[in-house]
């Protein structure tokens, strides 16, 4: 079976965001002044071949932790499209 699953990457709360920074006096900028601790992250979509939902999150877990988060600056959650 083929399944859809998104995977959310974001950096660790305790490390400074320099693009959200950004993107937060940006928005200030524009008169957005009641946004505030805006964090940048990757959505990333993938179509995994498996026989079950458990086995294709863990497929995307691993593939998570070899590429596609860096465990040192960012964590991910996985989530399986219904």
């Amino acid at each position: 079976m083929k399944f859809n699953v998104q995977v959310k990457v974001m950096p660790l709360k305790e490390l400074l965001d320099p693009q959200g920074k950004a993107v937060m006096t940006g928005l200030g900028n524009l008169g957005f002044k009641n946004v505030d601790n805006v964090r940048i992250g990757k959505n990333i979509s993938l179509e995994v071949e498996a026989a079950s939902k458990e086995e294709a999150k863990q497929i995307a877990e691993e593939a998570s932790k070899k590429l596609l988060a860096n465990p040192v600056m960012e964590y991910f959650e996985v989530e399986i499209a219904p």
